[in-house]
């Protein structure tokens, strides 16, 4: 069957999840930025009215993507993914600083941040290289073109700084592994941040004494694999030259607010009024609101402005205390569920570059919201990370709604010939 009406074989699932995102994402901006006084919704002194704007504007990125050809993303991808490094790049000569990063453009009263098109751009060109049927991932040289696609921006992120928006682009290794990457580079990552955190946490004496044990309980048990001592040994040292790194890495590598974030995580002593001061109100915002909330428009933390960036990375915390344990579990089911959508969808594509490009708007979105919310909990380091569809912006709701349709026009033309 060919060219048949996208309007016909969009996915409407995917869609309304998506409407229903961006609703609950401005009523709670709506309600994290309210002034005392009375004001239209479409106040664009405020940010909510703002972000209205940013809502309506859209519209047109998806009608254009769902208009155009489908192709058009797979025979352009690496035009775009030039495009974003050299955007990236251009931060440094044109970008304008805010609070120590140098990662927007400004015009007039217009910014943009090239970190979050950046997504799309690796997403794209990440699936143009691994849909070459002669790509082979339990290849050496295959693996390092990847890693540099993802690392290329990575790195030019990282100076600006910007490592939140950096860490984002590590979900991308997932997509590699669903395509074939060995597992070894996901067991080492995780072990790395692992071993790291304990490490501030146990002398380094004691953490290598329980490595030995472990490596010796694997040799011992596991029969499966090839026991060679030598491999072993080498994984012993150099998970023991890590670890004796750690603190110095801490002291002398980190930034002072990078060492704060962490300090904050593990509840070391840190000063309520500084450097502890927005995590400890989120959290107060959160545990306020109970099992029901406060009501919408009826958080006290939220309408006295306790919570620093409420309407941006701290948007949870109004989700939290207006609309309680059920509400928040709410939208957490509707993001989750959005993002099982998109891995079934991915898993129905015809082509490799669909499938692929898939999985990385789930892994995206996921890391995007896991992050965002694991960050007000304290599970996770304080980083800059917006909430999809939640968190006020331009740049961040447009760049996930290309991220988003662009995928959802690719699954609409799988039932025509590539």
């Amino acid at each position: 069957m060919k060219n048949q009406s996208v309007t016909n074989s969009v996915d409407w699932i995917t869609i309304l999840l998506y409407i229903v995102l961006a609703c609950m994402g401005w009523m709670t901006i709506y309600s994290a930025s309210l002034p005392n006084e009375e004001t239209s919704f479409f106040d664009l002194g405020q940010v909510y009215g703002k972000q209205i704007l940013f809502m309506l504007g859209a519209i047109p990125l998806i009608i254009v993507v769902l208009s155009i050809d489908a192709k058009i993303f797979d025979k352009y991808a690496f035009i775009f993914y030039g495009a974003a490094l050299v955007l990236l790049a251009g931060l440094f000569v044109l970008g304008t600083e805010r609070k120590g990063q140098t990662n927007w453009y400004a015009f007039g009263g217009f910014s943009l941040q090239p970190s979050e098109f950046a997504k799309i751009a690796t997403a794209l060109v990440l699936s143009k290289y691994l849909s070459d049927v002669q790509i082979n991932l339990q290849k050496i040289n295959h693996q390092l073109i990847a890693f540099a696609i993802i690392f290329a921006p990575v790195m030019l992120i990282m100076m600006q700084p910007d490592a939140g928006s950096a860490m984002i682009f590590m979900s991308l290794m997932f997509v590699l592994y669903r395509e074939g990457l060995p597992a070894g580079y996901i067991i080492m990552g995780f072990s790395a941040v692992a071993l790291f955190l304990l490490a501030l946490l146990v002398h380094p004496v004691f953490l290598i004494i329980v490595i030995i044990v472990a490596l010796l309980l694997h040799y011992l048990t596991a029969k499966r694999v090839n026991r060679n001592p030598v491999i072993y040994t080498m994984v012993l040292v150099g998970a023991a030259a890590f670890v004796l790194s750690v603190n110095y890495v801490f002291e002398n590598v980190l930034e002072e607010h990078q060492k704060d974030r962490i300090n904050v995580l593990f509840g070391k002593e840190v000063d309520l009024k500084a450097e502890g001061y927005n995590l400890n109100q989120a959290q107060i915002a959160i545990g306020s609101g109970g099992w029901l909330g406060k009501g919408y428009l009826e958080g006290t933390q939220t309408k006295g402005g306790f919570v620093p960036e409420q309407h941006t990375d701290y948007i949870f915390t109004t989700v939290g205390e207006e609309w309680g344990f059920i509400g928040s579990i709410v939208v957490i089911v509707v993001f989750i569920t959005l993002i099982l959508r998109l891995v079934y969808l991915a898993e129905r594509q015809k082509s490799k570059f669909s499938r692929t490009y898939g999985y990385c708007v789930a892994a995206i979105l996921f890391m995007h919201f896991f992050v965002n919310i694991s960050m007000l909990i304290r599970l996770f380091p304080t980083v800059g990370v917006p909430l999809p569809f939640f968190s006020y912006g331009g740049s961040s709701f447009w760049a996930f709604t290309l991220l988003l349709f662009i995928f959802i026009k690719l699954d609409a033309n799988r039932v025509n010939e590539w």
